[in-house]
């Protein structure tokens, strides 16, 4: 009897419940995910679900005219594509078993799947789960018997239509949105991107610069609004109620002149102040939203201004000053990054330039003072205290980049004006004042670099303080000792670290040139003088003026036969006060 029962088992596991062979047999055997049109989700006791292909999106249309999530959709198709039986149960044994649709759970399948994709069309019950639970019956109408199947995939079937609805507020990505038309309150906001250089104009309420960074961030911030709760698709729905009629925020995105997207914002529910209630163009589904990313948004008018005077995109060659005081001047570049002021001999420190440069363009607008300015004298600006030009051509006066006229100063403010708009700005006093002392005159941007030695080419420095004289003698590295006549004691490898650093003197900021009058700066004959005399002969002077702080002072060299007064870096001011001076108990 055991070997008859053992033998009817092999039979009919063999013939009946044949284990699929794995990578071979699939359960849709020619399905194409990127080829479906279609998809029907029919649950047991609830409402069909479907899903269509069109116009390169998925769309849902039952039991709601909504987008889909186009993720959702692909991967229970992608998992469909994949299925492979653990068993299959051949039509043979159905057959012996009056009851096996009720038992396997096909007579009323806990859900039916249709998918469509060109002229074919497949069927899929999906019926009871195995004991264990880790399994599940299914059914492929038109092919013959059941399989097995791992129910895994079951996770990836929407319960609820809401299981499919698109959640974003937007559907397409930012970087496409060339155009924005938005309405926070009484005024339209018109805003169109630049195709060449990628920056955003406002075309209404008036032609202006735009606030790239403010634009682009809210775009972003946009693409993280997500619905929180689908609230209603009854298309005769009382939009007042929500705040949505006329709506608090309107907000239309496109590319060129169509547009692509759009979005109505209304109030926040009563029971909640972070959430607003929201609609997409085309849709009748109201949904609440998180009210955070679309905060940018509800900015005024001004917000969506440049809030910086220039923005530089293309390379300035020329930099022209004008101001009062007849100290107009013209820095021109030479080359890729060398500087000359035009007239003068020194050499230009690029450094200032571009410290100038960088200063004029983080130069942001304190206020929009006056968008139509009937009237320049009333803010300074008929005969401005300052001009500055940028040119992208050296030599020619038709290549500006922009032109700054600065006029008069409130307590406040300063007022600004570009020759190529009419809007009159402002900007603070500090940040006027920063401007003025980098570009003050020509000079100021003379090369840094007073001169360059080492400590090994000096042969002697001779000190003078206060009527007293004090010679140190170079006798070879980190060997120095006190001429005949000179007193006191000194630190030999603290003075030939002090030369080193004096041997790469450079200022920290000029002062003045042609110091006619020197002793406004403080410069006297009783003052510290250090003066450097080289191995070839060559002499080299620095004289100390007034003391700007405890760390610092003015000093004044000869370069080119002319008097400069520069201020004296901190770091070497220390070490000169420790070992280059006169003890005032020195004789």
């Amino acid at each position: 009897m055991l070997a008859v029962i053992l033998f009817g088992f092999i039979f009919v596991f063999q013939h009946c419940f044949r284990p699929a062979t794995a990578g071979v047999e699939k359960i849709i055997p020619g399905l194409q995910p990127q080829a479906v049109t279609s998809v029907q989700v029919i649950p047991n006791g609830a409402l069909e679900i479907r899903a269509d292909y069109t116009n390169n999106s998925w769309l849902l249309t039952k039991p709601v005219l909504y987008p889909a999530q186009t993720a959702a959709i692909e991967t229970l198709l992608g998992a469909l594509q994949k299925l492979a039986p653990a068993l299959r149960i051949s039509a043979a044994e159905l057959g012996k078993n009056p009851d096996s649709d009720a038992e396997f759970g096909f007579e009323n399948p806990q859900t039916t799947l249709v998918i469509e994709s060109g002229s074919r069309r497949w069927q899929i019950k999906i019926g009871n789960k195995t004991a264990p639970g880790n399994q599940v019956y299914l059914r492929v109408v038109g092919i013959d018997g059941a399989f097995v199947v791992d129910a895994g995939w079951l996770k990836f079937i929407p319960r609820t239509a809401d299981d499919w609805r698109d959640t974003a507020l937007v559907d397409a990505g930012q970087n496409g949105f060339d155009s924005i038309i938005l309405t926070n309150g009484v005024k339209i906001i018109e805003l169109h991107r630049d195709p060449t250089n990628h920056l955003w104009r406002m075309t209404r309420w008036l032609q202006a610069r735009a606030n790239n960074d403010l634009i682009t961030g809210a775009l972003q911030q946009l693409q993280s609004a997500h619905v929180t709760q689908f609230v209603t698709d009854d298309s005769n729905t009382d939009l007042t109620a929500f705040g949505l009629q006329p709506p608090d925020l309107d907000l239309w995105l496109g590319r060129g002149t169509n547009f692509a997207a759009a979005v109505h914002i209304g109030k926040s529910p009563t029971n909640d102040s972070s959430q607003v209630y929201a609609r997409r163009e085309g849709w009748n589904t109201i949904v609440t939203a998180a009210k955070k990313p679309l905060l940018p948004w509800y900015d005024p008018v001004n917000s969506f201004r440049d809030p910086y005077l220039l923005e530089l995109t293309s390379p300035v060659a020329e930099i022209e000053v004008r101001g009062t005081n007849n100290f107009d001047y013209v820095l021109r570049r030479q080359g890729s990054n060398d500087w000359q002021v035009v007239g003068e001999k020194f050499p230009v420190d690029a450094d200032s330039v571009q410290s100038f440069l960088k200063v004029l363009a983080g130069l942001r607008i304190a206020d929009f003072a006056q968008d139509v300015a009937p009237d320049l004298r009333a803010y300074g600006l008929a005969a401005p205290q300052r001009q500055i030009i940028l040119r992208s051509t050296a030599g020619d006066t038709n290549s500006a980049i922009v032109q700054l006229s600065f006029g008069s100063a409130q307590t406040n403010e300063v007022f600004v004006k570009r020759a190529d708009e009419d809007f009159i700005y402002a900007i603070t006093p500090d940040d006027f004042n920063l401007l003025s002392l980098l570009s003050k005159e020509g000079w100021n941007f003379r090369e840094r670099q007073i001169w360059n030695f080492t400590e090994n080419d000096v042969a002697q420095i001779t000190v003078q303080q206060d009527g007293k004289t004090r010679q140190i003698i170079h006798n070879g590295p980190d060997k120095w000792s006190l001429a005949p006549g000179s007193q006191g004691i000194i630190n030999p490898p603290a003075i030939e670290e002090t030369v080193h650093r004096l041997g790469e003197l450079a200022a920290a900021g000029w002062i003045a040139r042609g110091l006619t009058e020197p002793e406004k700066f403080g410069f006297n004959t009783n003052n510290l003088q250090i003066a450097v005399e080289l191995k070839t002969g060559e002499k080299l002077a620095v004289d100390f003026g007034a003391p700007i702080s405890d760390q610092t002072a003015l000093a004044a060299v000869t370069l080119a036969g002319e008097r400069w007064a520069f201020v004296f870096p901190p770091v070497l001011y220390q070490f000169v006060l420790n070992y280059l001076t006169i003890p005032t108990n020195v004789p």
